[in-house]
This record gives C-alpha cells, sequence and structure tokens, in this order.
C-alpha cells in the first residue's frame, strides 16, 4: 500500500513539474529566462520552509551544510540547466522540450563514469547507444538546414540549448549523488533555492521587464508549483524504492502532449514520438540495470559481513 502511495506521489510530482513548465512557455515571450528562474527559485522558498514547518523539523539541522562549496557548484550547475530549460521552452514545442529532457539521465551514466569512477559495463553502454540514436530522432529535423518543413533559426537553436541543459541536468545529478553523502534532502533543496534566485540576479543587465499583474500571478504560481513538485517527489521516495517510482517521470510525457496542444495548440510529430520512446526505453533499461546493480552490491556487503 506504501508503494503504491510512492507511486501516487510520483505521479503527481510529475504533473505539477509539467504545469510549471507550461506556465513558464506561456510567459516566455515577454518575460527573460533569468528573471523566470528568479521567480521560479525564490517562490519555491516558503514552500520548503512550510513543509518543514508542518514536519516539525529543525531549521538548524534541516538546513546546515557541511559542504557549502558543494552546494554552490551544484547551485551553478543546476541554474544553468534550469535557464537553458526555460530558453528552450520559448524555442520549441513542451512535447518536443520533454523528449529531449529524456536525454539527462543518460548523460548522468557517462558523466558518473567520468567524474565519479563509476563503472559502466555492456548493458548500460547499450542503453545509452540507443537513448542517444532517440535523440537524434526527435532533434534531426531541427538539425537538418534543408528540409521541407520550413523550419526557423530559432527551433534549431532551441533544440541546441534544450539538448545542452539535458548535459547541465545530468551534471547536477551527479552533485547531487556526492551531496546526499553529507547533506539532508531539505538542505539541498533550500540551498538550491537561495542559490539559483542570487545567481539569476547577475541576468538583470540583460533585459529584465516589469511583468503585468497577470504574467507576475503566473511567474509566483510558477515557483510555488516548483516547491510543491520537489517536496511531492522527496516524500514520492519516502513510500517507495526509487526502481519502483522512477519510471513514472516518463508520464511526463502524456501530460506535456496534453498541455501542449490544449493550451499551446501543439501537434507533436511522429519523429518526435518514436524518438521519446526510443529514449524512454533506453532509460527503462538503465533504471532496471541501477537495480540489479544495486541488489548485487547488498548481497556482496552481505556476504562479506561477519556472521555471529
Amino acid at each position: 500500500m506504501l508503494f503504491l502511495r510512492g507511486i501516487f506521489l510520483k505521479i503527481a510530482s510529475v504533473a505539477v513539474f509539467v504545469c510549471m513548465s507550461a506556465i513558464v512557455k506561456a510567459v516566455s515571450d515577454t518575460i527573460p529566462a533569468g528573471e523566470t528562474v528568479f521567480f521560479r527559485s525564490i517562490f519555491a522558498v516558503p514552500v520548503i520552509l512550510a513543509w518543514m514547518m508542518l514536519r516539525h523539523d529543525n531549521f538548524r539541522d534541516g538546513l546546515k551544510t557541511a559542504n557549502p562549496m558543494s552546494h554552490l557548484w551544484r547551485g551553478l550547475v543546476g541554474t544553468t540547466a534550469m535557464a537553458l530549460t526555460f530558453t528552450g521552452l520559448g524555442l520549441l514545442p513542451l512535447p518536443e522540450v520533454t523528449a529531449i529532457g529524456y536525454a539527462a539521465p543518460l548523460f548522468a551514466v557517462i558523466l558518473a563514469a567520468m567524474f565519479l569512477g563509476e563503472q559502466v559495463r555492456l548493458v548500460r553502454l547499450t542503453a545509452v547507444g540507443m537513448g542517444l540514436v532517440g535523440v537524434a530522432i526527435v532533434l534531426s529535423p531541427r538539425l537538418t538546414k534543408f528540409n521541407a518543413d520550413g523550419l526557423t533559426d530559432s527551433e534549431t537553436l532551441g533544440a541546441v540549448i534544450v539538448l545542452a541543459s539535458a548535459v547541465f541536468v545530468a551534471l547536477a545529478h551527479v552533485f547531487i549523488r556526492k551531496l546526499v553523502a553529507t547533506e539532508k534532502t531539505t538542505s539541498i533543496t533550500f540551498w538550491f533555492s537561495i542559490t539559483a534566485s542570487v545567481l539569476s540576479l547577475t541576468t538583470i543587465p540583460f533585459g529584465w521587464v516589469m511583468p503585468d499583474l497577470y504574467t507576475f500571478g503566473l511567474l509566483v504560481g510558477a515557483g510555488l508549483l516548483g516547491g510543491v513538485g520537489q517536496i511531492l517527489l522527496t516524500s514520492a521516495y519516502r513510500y517507495a524504492p526509487t526502481a519502483v517510482i522512477a519510471p513514472f517521470d516518463y508520464a511526463s510525457m502524456i501530460f506535456a502532449l496534453i498541455l501542449g496542444y490544449g493550451l499551446f495548440g501543439e501537434v507533436p510529430t511522429g519523429r518526435t514520438l518514436i524518438g521519446a520512446a526510443i529514449v524512454v526505453a533506453a532509460g527503462l533499461l538503465i533504471i532496471w540495470r541501477e537495480q540489479a546493480l544495486g541488489l548485487e552490491r547488498k548481497g556482496q556487503r552481505r556476504a562479506q559481513t561477519p556472521q555471529g
């Protein structure tokens, strides 16, 4: 029964994050990405603090950190990823941004091998290769200069930007893997929001605008949804293991298709759907392999433990 609660919370978090992305896309014509990052980050903070209060957490213990520099680096990488994603949302359809974003776990495997020394064997290498083929299928119309679809240069730029954001998301995952060894989830989430808020202020010289009341409300809503989504996501992992709920990340495509069509009249191409399906299959293969490796490592630890 707890597993079902974890699955429900995971799906709810995915839905909330896609709604947040839809809001970001809706304001992208008038609000610069850096300004959107600020609202997304700063208005997530009160949600995080309210959550801690409801759980009766000790603020000092929950927010203290032993690795401030690691938080800074995670913040730099995560903020860059967010800014690139928000920029891409203004240039490409929501389902396409979602599909390209699925490349992040693939890049995470590569980066974890490079920076964390994790061994990557045949199964995960095959999954990464398969996933990159799927990404190439999604990207191919955008990166082909001569085609019959009349694609604009901004769409090509958007494809490159969203792919770059997937790389930075993957790099952020690597930093988080290191942080969770010494930091609490509340600390990681809170200090990222603070760091992203401060870093986004550096984009003021590049042209922030004064939003009207309606747009301001949307921006605040994006921040609140971001905080709620993070809480739902964190809570989901308290009730079910990663292997059970991680595949539900891909439910985001369903929500992206619904919101993309309903709000923006976006109809995904066949290439987008086929490529996304291949990337999802590769991601599921990686999740399965990670679970198998986790069970294998657990078995080895038990075997090495002296029996009393």
